[in-house]
């Protein structure tokens, strides 16, 4: 198994890139394949900015092109694009970890070709139990291009006894637990499949000529003139060909559990998951807040752009509090939420945002964000707000307490990342010497969703919040045990009273 070099080339320019959980991108029986793909992976840039790439076919002749940074970075030049012809793309914008940035075999797609046939994959997501699952097949003989995640399934299809693709896959993509999608290109079909839970959403669009594509979110067939067809359920994956597309459940025992930060920080506003638009959804919370933790004092709201924009402007409705401009982002800078490394994430913070002064100096506020992650933006934005001479603040946060570990694709995969697991709201209210401090309650966070989903959860993965996950976590458990908090381990004894 090998990747064709002499197809596949690499942008060497330099990295300009956050991390966030990666966006994908398909299309089948298009005749601008290529530009069509290019345009919908810029409308999911917002979802990964460290790479990208772009496979395209046509009569089993793949070609591709990928590299670092931004998507008009890697594709710099015309040429670059126009020479990815065929009427069958996938791409990828990839978000990554700091070591992984340095491997550049981990781009995708992933571009494999066999004595049979071809294959172009690409992933987003985390295998719980990736590690064990890669040495069992290297035990096996499997010799490993790249430290991906998406090589692991190619194993798991290769290795199949079935003459039949689409059994070797369904037979690969049950072996596969944590969170994940994919989208595959081979000589005769797109594909893409979600994950037993369907954590990220990926959606069918249509084009008015009749062909298909395959995005992680409905803004970018918005974006290149495609209209919603359907979103893959728990445990599907759907084959898009010639003949037009079929999904299949290749899973029963499943359910739908969606990440709640693709509503609350990763999607656009002008999305919408499981027919829930993603800016109402934040409004609601806004409102929700303002219900749950008023501010009486308060004079104002603002919003720390973008994400919490939203969200503010409900807080400040069901206050009946003004909605100013207190916050402003400077343009052309990326997101911090999950930047590669501790220093990096500060040096963002302070670069791309600044205060009104006019409108802050002297009064009472309120600061909405989406959430509070590890606390670096958070006291910061204070540290300036006070110095612009802001008279009080009352920080609220548009999702529950962050206090367990992400393992089905954030990059918040450990207890000492995360400020809420090691401190109460109360302590955290003095460390970011706000005047109060309040979050979206877990209850109030299910009912501004409001998915259309008669479960426990209600359609949302919860496990951020209360620590007991859907799935074994696998490779993770051992370091989990060994790393659990106090606050930890009385939420899971059901113990803990906040404040």
């Amino acid at each position: 198994m090998t990747e064709n070099a002499s197809q596949v080339s690499k942008s060497n320019v330099g990295i300009n890139s956050v991390v966030e959980s990666g966006g994908l991108f398909g299309v089948w029986g298009h005749p601008l394949a290529n530009q069509v793909t290019y345009f919908g992976l810029h409308a999911l840039q917002h979802r990964g900015q460290t790479s990208a790439g772009i496979v395209t076919s046509q009569e089993n002749v793949f070609k591709g092109h990928l590299g670092n940074g931004l998507i008009n970075y890697v594709f710099d030049q015309p040429e670059t694009l126009a020479k990815l012809t065929g009427t069958n793309a996938i791409g990828q914008v990839r978000s990554a970890t700091s070591d992984d940035l340095a491997d550049d075999s981990n781009i995708q797609p992933l571009l494999f070709h066999f004595n049979d046939r071809s294959i172009a994959i690409a992933h987003t997501g985390n295998f719980t139990e990736g590690v064990t699952l890669r040495q069992k097949l290297e035990e096996d003989g499997a010799v490993f291009s790249s430290n991906s995640a998406a090589e692991i399934l190619i194993h798991l299809i290769r290795r199949n006894q079935s003459n039949d693709f689409q059994s070797a896959l369904e037979e690969g993509l049950k072996s596969l637990k944590g969170g994940f999608n994919f989208v595959l290109l081979t000589d005769d079909a797109l594909y893409g499949a979600v994950d037993r839970h369907a954590f990220r959403p990926l959606v069918i669009g249509q084009f008015e000529n009749g062909a298909y594509t395959l995005a992680s979110e409905t803004c970018a067939l918005q974006s290149i003139g495609a209209k919603f067809v359907q979103e893959l359920s728990a445990g599907q994956y759907v084959i898009i060909n010639d003949e037009g597309f079929e999904i299949v459940q290749y899973l029963d025992d499943c359910h739908v559990a969606i990440e709640p930060m693709e509503f609350i920080y990763f999607s656009r506003p002008d999305s919408d998951i499981a027919g829930v638009n993603v800016h109402k959804m934040r409004k609601d919370t806004g409102r929700c807040l303002a219900e749950e933790h008023p501010a009486p004092n308060a004079e104002m709201v603002i919003g720390v752009p973008n994400s919490s924009l939203s969200a503010a402007s409900g807080y400040a409705e069901g206050h009946n509090l003004p909605y100013e401009i207190g916050l402003i982002k400077h343009q052309y800078t990326g997101r911090t939420f999950i930047e590669p490394t501790q220093e990096l994430r500060e040096a963002g913070v302070r670069a791309k945002l600044s205060v009104v002064e006019s409108i802050i100096r002297g009064k009472s506020i309120v600061l909405v964000d989406d959430s509070i992650v590890r606390g670096t933006t958070i006291r910061h934005l204070i540290t300036i707000l006070r110095e612009a001479g802001a008279k009080e603040i009352h920080v609220r946060i548009a999702s529950p307490a962050i206090r367990f570990p992400n393992y089905y694709g954030i990059n918040t995969m450990h207890t000492s990342e995360l400020v809420a697991a090691n401190h109460t709201i109360a302590e955290l209210k003095d460390m970011f010497d706000a005047d109060s401090l309040g979050f979206i309650s877990v209850d109030g966070l299910l009912e501004a969703t409001n998915l259309p989903y008669d479960t426990e959860n209600r359609g949302l993965s919860l496990d951020a919040y209360t620590g007991r996950y859907l799935d074994d976590i696998g490779d993770f458990r051992a370091e989990f045990d060994a790393t659990l908090t106090p606050i930890q381990q009385a939420i899971l004894e059901g113990t803990f009273v906040d404040e």
